[in-house]
């Protein structure tokens, strides 16, 4: 029998844009086995979930709106707009991503030869800025380094996980939403560059203590895995399931209904 306050991140993919055999880099939150929020859904997302659960993903966070992080929108749309009664799955995105997605995906014409489709009839669209709740749970949302300023962003459930999507170091927001021992998923590769954090990087902006939570993805081949473990760090392959800690008060509807009536 599951214990229900039992978290973990399951990784359905853990490559760059050019390392298609490793999958897209995505991966998803569960409490007790049961997933709760699929982050970014590129190119394969959906036939790797599909592999592991049961039912079809109810909710996605986008971390940017690169296709190997949203490539898999207009299968998911296909998917949708032919069944009956399919329900509305949840996207979160960050509001300055919501521009960007449209424009890239959402303005494509007649999304059905048949017509009378939008693109965002088959979603519940969430536009999310510093905070959202979803499934009992307040999730931080910051934005990180990677190409232009406010385009991409990273999620965070104190206590339990920061997960920074592609970017940069960003020592300024782990200190301000990872300070409690969360686990830590960042984007590495083996050379550092303008989009993208390298080894080196590591080393020049983060503390041991920090560098000692931090599960590294976003990589291009197995080589570069192996150069990275060598070195001491823990690395994600795809189907890696990591056990986390529970949120932290702040992060539980529990606290805020006792706040707010207090």
């Amino acid at each position: 029998m599951h214990n229900p306050d039992v978290f973990s991140f399951r990784f359905l993919g853990v490559g760059s844009a050019q390392a298609a055999a490793l999958g897209s880099s995505c991966g998803v939150l569960e409490r007790a086995g049961v997933p709760l929020l699929l982050i970014d859904i590129g190119v394969g997302a959906l036939d790797r979930y599909a592999q592991v659960y049961s039912d079809p993903p109810a909710a996605v966070f986008i971390t940017h709106a690169h296709l190997d992080h949203i490539g898999d929108l207009e299968h998911w749309f296909y998917r949708l707009a032919f069944r009956a009664n399919p329900g509305l799955p949840k996207l979160f995105v960050p509001a300055a991503v919501v521009p960007l997605l449209q424009r890239r995906v959402a303005d494509f014409p007649n999304w059905v030869a048949e017509g009378g489709r939008n693109f965002w009839d088959m979603f519940q669209l969430i536009p999310v800025s510093d905070y959202f709740w979803h499934a009992g749970l307040r999730f931080a949302v910051f934005p990180v380094r990677h190409h232009a300023p406010e385009s991409a962003f990273g999620l965070a459930l104190r206590g339990s996980f920061l997960y920074t999507g592609d970017t940069r170091p960003i020592p300024e927001w782990l200190q301000k939403h990872a300070r409690e021992e969360e686990r830590i998923f960042h984007d590495c590769t083996t050379e550092s560059n303008p989009s993208h954090t390298g080894l080196d990087d590591l080393e020049r902006e983060y503390g041991a203590a920090v560098r000692s939570r931090l599960v590294l993805y976003h990589y291009a081949d197995d080589e570069a895995a192996a150069a990275m473990r060598v070195l001491g760090y823990e690395v994600a392959s795809s189907g890696a399931v990591y056990p986390l800690a529970n949120p932290n008060e702040e992060s539980t509807v529990e606290h805020w209904a006792a706040w707010s009536q207090s």
